[in-house]
């Protein structure tokens, strides 16, 4: 990879778009999200660096509390959680999940998850297990990565026998 540069203008916009960027999301009655999710390191920038891939991890955190925050308010049952990739960390994402017009598919029940994992040392400091579920997910569809969800808001990916 080439130097990277510009690097403090690329995370001022970050934070930017994490703090304002998602404000126009409605919660309202007729709201639903079908697997709906964002991705801030689209360009998979973490892969090169783990300073990178933890300022990014902490800001998918924040806009994860940030939603979580509007989604008080919010009247319908609804799933919310992170993913991060372990091979591309241009596939780490926020998700939020309800039920909808598209498919019968709420709520989502992941069968293939640890629920007590081993945390990558480059993960401990950043996520709050009394605050945070994590899960190591060995899916063929993700392909391997953790799962952080609220333990107190939202409908639970497990169900209570996997956990």
């Amino acid at each position: 990879m080439k130097k990277f540069r510009g690097k403090r203008r690329y995370f001022r916009n970050l934070w930017r778009e994490v703090e304002e960027g998602y404000i126009h999301l409605q919660f309202d009655n007729d709201a639903w999200f079908d697997f709906w999710h964002v991705h801030l390191d689209f360009f998979g920038l973490g892969d090169y660096s783990n300073k990178i891939r933890k300022e990014h991890i902490k800001a998918q955190i924040t806009l994860y509390k940030n939603l979580l925050k509007r989604l008080k308010i919010f009247k319908k049952p609804y799933q919310s959680w992170i993913y991060l990739d372990l091979k591309d960390a241009c596939m780490d994402a926020v998700f939020i999940h309800t039920p909808n017009p598209n498919d019968d598919n709420f709520p989502v029940r992941l069968e293939n998850v640890n629920w007590n994992p081993n945390i990558p040392i480059s993960f401990k400091g950043l996520i709050d297990l009394c605050e945070f579920n994590v899960g190591y997910d060995t899916a063929f569809e993700f392909g391997g990565g953790y799962l952080i969800q609220s333990k107190h808001q939202g409908v639970q990916l497990h169900t209570n026998d996997s956990q």
